[in-house]
């Protein structure tokens, strides 16, 4: 793994970020809430995978699941807070397996009155760490 690696990363998560908060800004039916799941998906699983990728880079141990990662990132600083992430791992499974549309008004609730700005923050805090 490279530096130039880890920056790539970053810039993959960060586009699919901005791709999530412009969604749940312009939001209006049932169909946006659906986009901005599936946007959601794409970036908590970038978000995790970068996570790896960073920990890869600095010789740190990522070779179990995203759970494991997101421990790991929290134990050597390079996120603020690991339950936060873990909620929004297992809100990510839950749109991916199961949907029902109860499920998904909550879940799409979390993503943009919660979820949006924890993830800005961990990826100003990621980027700052490495």
């Amino acid at each position: 793994m490279t530096k130039s690696e880890v920056i790539i990363a970053i810039e993959r998560l960060k586009k699919a970020f901005q791709k999530l908060k412009e969604a749940t800004i312009k939001a209006k039916d049932d169909l946006d809430r659906d986009g901005v799941i599936q946007r959601f998906e794409f970036t908590t699983e970038l978000l995790w995978k970068t996570l790896k990728i960073v920990l890869e880079y600095q010789s740190i141990d990522a070779s179990q699941g995203p759970k494991y990662v997101v421990k790991q990132a929290f134990k050597f600083g390079y996120i603020p807070d690991d339950e936060i992430i873990l909620d929004i791992l297992n809100d990510r499974n839950q749109t991916s397996h199961i949907y029902e549309e109860k499920t998904a008004e909550e879940i799409y609730t979390r993503i943009s009155k919660i979820y949006v700005s924890k993830i800005e923050e961990i990826i100003k805090h990621l980027e700052s760490k490495v």
